[in-house]
């Protein structure tokens, strides 16, 4: 196993001499440093795993030497364990706000001062382990993911060219029918363009272009989600809108991506409801609101329906694809791209069941999206 890394810096002599007798005894790798300059240089030439950083030193103390170490990307995560003289809670509280893990006060006591290394050493390690456990998890959730989405293509394209395929063994025998030809090439187009629009989708999750923003008032791009949805998906149900946002409220996004999820939610609530049940029962209505989360403020477009809800057999994974409980082939994308497709625009998709049993897909959008060029993705 490789000796850890210990970087010392202080300006006198004797307390990195005896720093460096004490800790190389403990087997570790010992590099020294007199001020903060060259503390820094030090770092950028061979990173160590914990540095020993006094604070009280000519041309550059240890605080901003710290600061600027925490503010570099490739070298913020370097614990730092302060030397001080300063025994007051004040400078204790500075050199913790530096971005110090600890600290260690003058006259060194070099029992303690090796206690603190291999404890911040161990969470270290405490820390890569847990890192490199969540990056298995993450590759063992997309190979999962993988698996998934491959059985469900092959599950539903299998599927649609069995259609195909009985379809043409009708027409094979049956070609002097002149309804029962029309019929079967009629049915054998809808299968056919079910799998050429599973493909599409699947082509558009697999990809994150960057897509063009412009301001766009949100009355308008409700009301033209609502008319794209209808006409898109020829549904006649009454969509109405709570929308208690000045009539000029407008937001940054894409006008064809934007309503393009909306659509998706849309026809989601509408099929929430019985197959029998007729349009104008089908009662489907739109809210909007805005929340501050942190710092920033959210705008919520809430997509409310009194269907059948979520059902707890697809709750946990309602978002991976082909993941539905309607029973035609080639459905199951829907929640899928809409959730990818406001995750590019920076925003997010969740659902809720509703008291009365139905659901509530609420998209939750950034009021202030990052990129000057108006570009994201």
């Amino acid at each position: 196993m490789t000796p850890a890394k210990i970087l010392v810096v202080d300006d006198q002599p004797i307390n990195i001499k005896l720093l460096q007798r004490k800790l190389e005894r403990e087997g570790y790798t010992v590099h020294t440093a007199y001020n903060g300059v060259e503390c820094l240089e030090a770092v950028k030439s061979n990173p160590p795993d914990l540095i020993l950083l006094d604070v009280m030193m000519p041309e550059m103390d240890g605080i901003e030497a710290c600061q600027r170490l925490k503010a570099d990307e490739s070298t913020k995560g370097i614990p730092i364990i302060f030397i001080t003289a300063k025994s007051s809670k004040e400078g204790k509280i500075e050199g913790l706000s530096a971005g110090g893990v600890d600290y260690i006060t003058k006259p060194i006591d070099l029992d303690e001062t090796l206690a603190r290394v291999k404890t911040q050493l161990r969470l270290q390690e405490i820390f890569r382990a847990n890192m490199d456990l969540q990056m298995r998890l993450a590759d063992s959730r997309k190979t999962a993911a993988i698996g998934a989405i491959t059985q469900g293509i092959a599950h539903n394209l299998n599927n649609l060219l069995g259609v195909v395929v009985g379809y043409l063994d009708l027409l094979k025998n049956g070609y002097d029918s002149p309804d029962m030809v029309q019929r079967s090439v009629m049915l054998m187009d809808q299968a056919i363009n079910r799998m050429v629009n599973i493909i599409r989708q699947l082509s558009t999750i697999a990809t994150n272009d960057r897509v063009a923003l412009s301001e766009i008032a949100l009355a308008d791009l409700l009301e033209g989600s609502i008319q794209r949805f209808k006409e898109e998906y020829e549904v006649s149900t009454v969509v109405t809108i709570t929308n208690p946002l000045p009539a000029d409220f407008a937001i940054k996004t894409n006008l064809e991506v934007f309503e393009s999820i909306v659509g998706k939610l849309l026809i989601n609530a509408w099929e929430s409801y019985p197959k029998n049940e007729p349009d104008e029962n089908r009662e489907v209505w739109i809210e909007t609101e805005i929340v501050t989360v942190g710092d920033g403020k959210r705008l919520l477009i809430k997509i409310n329906d009194d269907g059948s809800g979520i059902a707890d057999s697809i709750r946990d994974n309602v978002f991976e694809p082909f993941i539905t409980t309607k029973t035609s082939v080639g459905r199951g994308l829907g929640l899928t791209m809409a959730r990818h497709a406001i995750r590019n625009l920076n925003g997010d998709l969740d659902l809720h069941t509703l008291p009365s049993g139905g659901t509530c897909a609420v998209i939750s959008y950034p009021l202030e999206t990052p990129g000057a060029d108006n570009l994201v993705g």
